[in-house]
């Protein structure tokens, strides 16, 4: 698999390490909802949203769109460039 970096281009998925679901960028108040937040995680056949970082390149941290079945990555932008 290969992931395109907004700052580095394509590179070999081995310079990336996965971080988890992206719904890690939307931290909640409620504290029932952020029990959810860090014990409750997803695992969908699909498409999903999820943060990685690229620790052999530019260190930058990168919301990946992909699809867990095919592997397709649909989208890869930086995670600073998140909107709540």
């Amino acid at each position: 698999m290969r992931l395109t970096c907004p700052n580095c281009g394509s590179r070999d998925s081995r310079e990336f390490t996965y971080r988890g679901d992206a719904k890690l960028l939307d931290r909640p108040d409620d504290p029932v909802a952020f029990d959810d937040y860090v014990h409750v995680r997803r695992n969908v056949a699909g498409e999903t949203v999820e943060l990685w970082h690229h620790v052999m390149g530019c260190s930058a941290w990168l919301k990946v769109t992909r699809n867990t079945v095919t592997h397709g990555v649909v989208e890869v932008v930086l995670a600073k460039d998140h909107a709540s």
